[in-house]
C-alpha cells in the first residue's frame, strides 16, 4: 500500500528535536521558524511537557467521555485563570478543523439559523462546515458547497450590516490574525463593530484563535488586542505543542445539553497532559511576554533589509512581505541555511512561527541566514 499522495514534500526526515533544533536523518540539524504550522509553542521536547506526558502515560492514556476525568476539570480551571476567560466553559476535542465544527454547529443550534459570515482569505479547516467557510475554492468538494456562506472583505462593515440584517445569519467567524491567508488583520475599529452587530442581532460571534492563540499574539489570545468579548473560541494548534488537541470555550450564556456535542477521543488524559503542561510553561516561563518582547526586536532587525517591505501580524506570529514570490526563497533557506520557514496564500509573504520561548540569538541568526539569501 502506498500513501494517498497529496502533500508535496520537501527532502527532509527529522528524526529528533530539542528546542528549536531539528535533526534529520542524515545528522544535520535545522532550526525551526515555523513550528510545524504554529504547533511548537513550547520547543521541541520540553523536558517539563515530556515529564508530563510520561507520567501520565504510567498512570491512564486514554478513557472515553462516558466516565469522570479530573484532568479536564483541571485544565479548564487552568486555561480560564491564565486566559482571562472565565466565564467561558469548555469542550475539549482533537484538531482544530474539529474545533471550529463544532463551534459553527453549536451557533447553529443555538440561533436556529444556518448562513455563517466569514472573511476573504481566511481558514478554518477542511472539515464540512469548516472547510466551507474556508475561502479557498480549491479545497471545497460539491458537499461543501451546499453550506450558506457569504464571503466579505475586512473594513466592509456596511455589506456586513447588510447580511445580518436579512436575519438569516447564524454566525460570523473570523481570525484576529489570520494564518494561512497572510497574516492580515482586522482593525480594532472594525472588530469591534463586528461585535457590537452580532450582539444587536444575536449573531453568534466565533474568534477563530487556532493559530494565534495561547499566546502567539503576545497576548492569550488575538481577540484580546481588540477589547471584545466573543461568544466562542475555537483553540488548537500551540495547545498541544505538538499532541493533537483542540477545543472550544463557550460562552456561559449558551447552555449545554447532554448529547449536544461529542467526541470520541477529545480531551483525553494525554491530551489534558500535553496541554497542561504548555500552560505551566507559558506561565513559569513568562512566554507571552517573550512574544511581545520579541516582536519589537524582530522588527527592528526587519527594517535593516531593503527587500522587506513591511512586516505583518504581531507576536511571534509574523509574516514578511516581499516584492517577489517567496517559494523559492524557502526552498534556499531550508537546503542551503538549514532553517524551516513557512509560506501563506499570498505568496509573497514569508510566514515565520517559532516557539514561543526563542531569544534575541535566534532571530539574529534568523536574519543573517536571510540575509545571506537574499545577497
Amino acid at each position: 500500500m502506498n500513501l494517498f499522495n497529496v502533500y508535496p514534500l520537501y527532502d527532509v526526515t527529522p528524526v529528533s528535536a530539542e528546542g528549536i533544533l531539528v535533526t534529520d536523518d542524515k545528522g544535520r540539524t535545522y532550526h525551526d521558524f515555523y513550528g510545524g504550522h504554529a504547533v511548537i509553542s513550547i520547543g521541541h521536547s520540553h523536558p517539563h511537557y515530556v515529564k508530563r506526558l510520561k507520567d501520565q502515560l504510567g498512570k491512564i492514556g486514554f478513557y472515553s467521555n462516558s466516565v469522570k476525568n479530573p484532568l479536564q476539570e483541571e485544565l479548564a480551571t487552568k486555561l480560564g485563570k491564565l486566559s482571562g476567560c472565565e466565564d467561558y466553559n469548555l469542550f475539549l476535542c482533537n484538531s482544530g478543523a474539529e474545533a471550529n465544527e463544532n463551534a459553527l454547529k453549536l451557533a447553529s443550534f443555538h440561533t436556529g439559523k444556518s448562513r455563517i459570515i466569514a472573511f476573504k482569505n481566511g481558514f478554518h479547516g477542511r472539515t464540512s462546515a469548516a472547510v466551507a467557510a474556508t475561502d479557498n475554492e480549491k479545497i471545497n468538494a460539491p458537499l461543501n458547497k451546499q453550506q450558506k456562506v457569504t464571503f466579505l472583505d475586512f473594513e466592509n462593515l456596511t455589506s456586513l450590516q447588510s447580511e445580518i440584517e436579512k436575519g438569516d445569519v447564524c454566525a460570523i467567524i473570523l481570525e484576529a490574525i489570520q494564518g494561512i491567508g497572510g497574516l492580515d488583520e482586522p482593525s480594532i475599529e472594525f472588530y469591534q463593530n463586528v461585535a457590537s452587530l452580532c450582539k444587536a442581532m444575536k449573531v453568534v460571534l466565533i474568534a477563530d484563535e487556532i493559530q494565534c492563540g495561547f499566546g502567539r499574539s503576545g497576548k492569550f489570545f488575538g481577540f484580546q488586542h481588540h477589547g471584545i468579548q466573543p461568544d466562542i473560541i475555537s483553540i488548537a494548534k500551540g495547545m498541544g505543542n505538538g499532541f493533537p488537541v483542540g477545543g472550544i470555550l463557550i460562552h456561559e450564556n449558551i447552555k449545554a445539553s447532554h448529547g449536544l456535542l461529542g467526541t470520541t477521543f477529545g480531551g483525553n488524559h494525554l491530551a489534558c497532559a500535553a496541554t497542561m503542561a504548555v500552560l505551566e510553561v507559558l506561565e513559569k516561563e513568562n512566554l507571552i511576554e517573550n512574544a511581545r518582547k520579541l516582536e519589537n526586536y524582530f522588527r527592528r532587525s526587519a527594517n535593516e533589509i531593503a527587500e522587506i517591505k513591511r512586516v505583518k501580524g504581531r507576536g511571534l506570529m509574523l509574516g514578511l512581505e516581499f516584492e517577489f514570490e517567496v517559494a523559492d526563497l524557502r526552498k534556499r533557506l531550508i537546503h542551503n541555511q538549514y532553517l524551516f520557514t513557512g509560506g501563506a496564500k499570498d505568496k509573497y509573504v514569508l510566514r515565520v512561527l517559532p516557539a514561543l520561548n526563542i531569544s534575541e540569538a535566534h532571530i539574529d541568526l534568523f536574519f543573517k541566514a536571510l540575509k545571506t539569501e537574499l545577497a
